[in-house]
């Protein structure tokens, strides 16, 4: 690999940007993750939030708390644009020398993180989450719980992860959110293990009928 230690830093300080030539082949490797899902998620929720920020402290604040969690995992944040959109790629810190990604210490694309800030189509965020949350309530207030409970990890799982509308969910994304994110980050009772299906058919019906 070439060695770029001399390109030109464009990242902005408060979210941290790469140019869109940066390597996009990131992956999680098998086995374990290298990060946890929920600080994935957290880290792209604080992103987004820091992005829709319009007072300069609260977006500081905001930048501190996020690279404050990921480098208690070793990491450091970047955002990369281009065509498809904006997407939230987490570096572990030693690729990384005074703000800009050294290609020739990359040995395992497998540790970079990848997390989509644009979803799919043009729903902004706050709405995405907003409706995602409103479902799950109409859910709860419907079904009660068990269904209820996973009806609002689901919304969350949708809207952190992929910023999309639980009912626009794809059979992977789901498969996803049952057998990876819910079991590892949702905290599930025996009961809602057992009932997880019949939650999500729930949680389809209820969205149909918005």
């Amino acid at each position: 690999m070439a060695d770029r230690d001399t390109e030109p830093n464009d990242a902005r300080p408060e979210d941290g940007r790469i140019a869109d030539d940066a390597p996009s082949d990131a992956a999680p490797a098998d086995g374990d993750p290298p990060l946890p899902a929920d600080v994935v998620t957290r880290a792209a929720t604080l992103t987004r939030r820091v992005r829709q920020a319009v007072d300069d402290d609260e977006r500081a604040a905001l930048s501190a708390e996020r690279d404050r969690l990921l480098a208690d995992h070793g990491y450091v944040a970047r955002v990369r644009e281009n065509a498809a959109g904006e997407t939230l790629v987490l570096y572990p810190d030693e690729w990384v020398d005074d703000g800009v990604l050294r290609v020739d210490r990359v040995q395992d694309t497998g540790r970079a993180v990848e997390r989509s800030l644009s979803g799919v189509g043009s729903d902004d965020w706050g709405d995405v989450a907003a409706h995602n949350r409103r479902i799950a309530d109409r859910v709860a207030d419907v079904h009660g719980d068990p269904h209820g409970a996973t009806a609002h990890a689901y919304a969350d799982f949708m809207s952190n992860h992929y910023a999309k509308r639980v009912e626009r969910a794809t059979p992977a994304e789901r498969w996803e959110f049952r057998e990876e994110y819910f079991p590892r980050n949702a905290w599930p009772t025996e009961v809602q293990r057992e009932t997880i299906e019949e939650s999500l058919r729930c949680v389809e019906e209820i969205a149909q009928m918005e």
